[in-house]
């Protein structure tokens, strides 16, 4: 059994990310530990954040970190030792950053219906399964 379960959670995919969390906790050892990750992205191009205004970026950062922790909060048994964290970045890079660094057993993520150009996974799921060093389970809709 793992002892450290990696979750990335898309707070706008709720049904998909409680899925992934029913599989994360049966998969999980009695003393593991389970970390649910959400990731914001970022601008993408440095001249898009021109048309936000000043500290767009830093209140929506707080904004999703709250929603990350109710979401938590309502879904993860309170027995269960969980640590939810708030990425920045690109999907994929930022989940296969976090594996790493905190020495993640297995990632367990949920992937969307598929639309016809990524029609065996999603864009993050399929490039975090090809790239990730430790195993990942996809959980499908």
């Amino acid at each position: 059994m793992p002892r450290s379960i990696l979750l990335p959670v898309d707070l706008s995919e709720r049904d998909s990310a409680k899925k992934a969390l029913a599989e994360a906790l049966s998969l999980l050892g009695p003393d593991g530990v389970l970390h649910v990750v959400s990731v914001l992205p970022d601008f993408g191009l440095a001249q898009v954040s021109g048309y936000f205004r000043k500290n767009f970026e830093k209140e929506a950062l707080a904004s999703f970190g709250k929603a990350l922790a109710e979401w938590v909060e309502e879904s993860v048994p309170s027995e269960i030792d969980v640590h939810p964290h708030v990425l920045h970045g690109t999907i994929y890079d930022e989940i296969l950053r976090a594996a790493d660094k905190l020495k993640i057993d297995v990632i367990v993520m949920g992937s969307h219906r598929p639309a016809f150009q990524d029609y065996l996974l999603g864009p993050n799921a399929a490039r975090v399964v090809r790239h990730a060093r430790c195993s990942v389970y996809v959980v499908r809709d």
